[in-house]
Parts: C-alpha cells; structure tokens; sequence
C-alpha cells in the first residue's frame, strides 16, 4: 500500500465513506469495500487496520486477481511439502501470516468458486487446512475484502457463492467516485501539485491557471483519484517556470500524432482511406422521416454524443470542437439528457 497516500477531500459523501470506516474499525467482522478503480480502496482497508485493536499485529494484503487460479488457494492457506509438483518445502498461507491481525482480498469477486468455499469455512470456522494436510490450524484473522463489482447481481447469477456474500456484508463501505464528490478535484489538485512542486525544488507553489482549473473540473475522471495524481504530477513536472500558474495539462499521456493506429484501423497503401463509422453521424433515408424535430434532435444528440467520447467528456473541448460556448453546450445536453449519463 502507499502509505505516502493519505485522506484528502472535504464533500460530504468523501467524509461519510470515511467516517463509516472510522466506525466500523473496532469491530471484529468482516468488511467489504466498495468502488470504482482509483477510489482508495487500499487505504480504507490500512484505516479500518490502524483504528482496531488489531492495529499492532500484521496487515496482510493478497491481490486475488494477481495470481492464476491454480496458486491462489496454496497462496491464501499455504500448502504442505510434495503436496504438488514444487512445493519443496511446507509454506503457511496468507491466512496464518494474518493470525490476530487482519486480511485484505483485493479483487474479491476474480476468486474460483473452490476457493470461495474454503474462504468460507475459514471465515465462518476460523480454521485453515494447508494443501496436502488433513490437520487443521486454528487462525484468529479479520477479513476486509474488496471489489469494483457487483457481488448480488454475481450471487444471483451464480458465480459468487451466496453464502460468503453474507458472511462478508456485515459493514459494506461504498466509495464515491471523484466526479461526484464536489469540491475534491481542487483539493487534491493543489495537494498533489504542491508535493510535486517540492520534489522538483522549485522555490514557490505558483497553482493553475484558470482554464487549466477549468479542465479539472469538467473532466469525468475514470480513473478517479489515482489518475488524477498521475496527471497533476505530470503537469507540474513538465512545467518550466515555477513563477506562473501552470498553463497545460494533458489528461491522456498516450495521446501523441505520432501515435501508431491501431491495427484494424489502418488502412492499406492501395486502399483510399475511409471514415470510421463512429466519427461522423449516422445519416437517415429523407423518406423514412416522419418527424422532422424528432429526427433533429436525434441527430444533435448523435453529434453532442460523439464528440463527446471524443474529447473524452471535457465539457470545454466539446464546446469549442463543436463550436458552442460552454453554456450552450451544458443547454443541449440538458435538453438530451445527457448530463446525468456521464456523472453516474
């Protein structure tokens, strides 16, 4: 875990999630962490640690979906020597490396059925059996787990056992994402900037300029707070002059014109090249229109949609790229409902 990482934010739904992990910390029960990529997971599952009674003992941390399926059950309960082909030597798990302090099973919902069934004898029983033993060990561990899916609708499809779904709910801690936590974007901006700018040695924190804080703003963030750092630090990296507010940002790091396409884009030397059907609107037969304002709209709708994706949800670039103010394009999508779309 980065442990340079530390809680920053002030909207409500931020503190909240905080909060309930403040609360749930003391408790001896199994918690599930929930959330999108780049919500800090990790770090409510080190607070749920340092707050508890456990906060001495180890915090072990196993990525579930870091390891194939055949070495994840040797990984989380250890396995004896000759138990398969290369295990030398005996090897406690995951699970005895935890005993008296917690676990936290990043990736929860990639484990195999087999190993969600021996996850929940050893939640419910306290007890592990290494592979290649019939002698069971007694272990006293607390289990934090996460996921950015979506466990009922997995247990009602069937590939998430039911059963250790409950026995993991007692505290379901949910985190927001940045887009939606109003008022964090700034925050974490001026925060990630200033420890840049005291890396690079600069002698004065000079922050953004406007349309740079503009940008921020407007942006959907899909990788939330972990690409937000990714692209503040690499702002003020790139920025010369420590004296002005930094001026550019670039959101996507692999955008270049020297980009290669990719392979099914490009096209032959003997080929002409041709439009991709996503990059210009779809055109109906005049014949098939009976509703002209109805197929004006969905046409507007089309182009507002594109260029959108386009400019990856900047709301200012579409402006501009369409040829729109700012207000004029938050009004058309309003008016099509896109904007609750791209928040959710």
């Amino acid at each position: 875990m980065d442990r340079e990482v530390q809680f920053i934010g002030q909207s409500g739904a931020f503190l909240d999630a905080v909060e309930r992990a403040s609360r749930a910390a003391p408790m001896r029960r199994p918690v599930l962490v929930i959330g999108e990529r780049g919500t800090g997971k990790e770090l409510i599952a080190e607070r749920l640690h340092r707050l508890s009674l456990r906060w001495g003992e180890p915090l072990v941390t196993m990525n579930c979906a870091a390891l194939p399926e055949t070495l994840i059950e040797a990984e989380l309960f250890g396995h004896e020597a000759g138990a398969f082909t290369g295990a030398t030597r005996a090897r406690a798990g995951r699970f005895e490396e935890a005993d008296k302090g917690t676990l936290f099973l990043d990736e929860l919902a990639t484990l195999s059925m087999g190993a969600q069934e021996r996850l929940l004898r050893a939640v419910e029983y306290g007890e592990v059996h290494r592979i290649g033993s019939s002698r069971p060990i007694q272990v006293d561990v607390r289990i934090v787990a996460a996921t950015n899916e979506d466990l009922p609708r997995m247990a009602a499809e069937g590939r998430f056992r039911p059963d250790l779904l409950d026995r993991l709910c007692f505290e379901v801690i949910t985190l927001p994402p940045l887009r939606v936590r109003e008022g964090d974007v700034y925050v974490l901006a001026d925060y990630f900037g200033r420890r840049m700018a005291t890396e690079l040695s600069w002698e004065e924190w000079p922050g953004f300029a406007e349309p740079v804080m503009r940008a921020l703003e407007d942006y959907a963030w899909p990788g939330n707070v972990r690409e937000l750092r990714n692209v503040i630090e690499r702002a003020v990296y790139r920025w010369d002059d420590w004296e002005r507010p930094i001026g550019h940002v670039q959101f996507d790091p692999f955008e270049s014109p020297w980009k290669p396409p990719a392979p099914e884009a490009a096209a032959s030397p003997a080929q002409a090249p041709t439009v991709p059907i996503a990059a210009s609107p779809a055109r109906h037969d005049p014949d098939s229109i009976s509703d002209l304002r109805a197929a004006v709209d969905a046409h507007e709708r089309t182009i507002i949609e594109h260029h959108l994706t386009k400019n990856r949800y900047n709301q200012r670039s579409t402006a501009k790229a369409l040829g729109l103010t700012y207000d004029q394009l938050r009004h058309c999508m309003k008016k099509h409902g896109l904007g609750e779309r791209i928040a959710s």
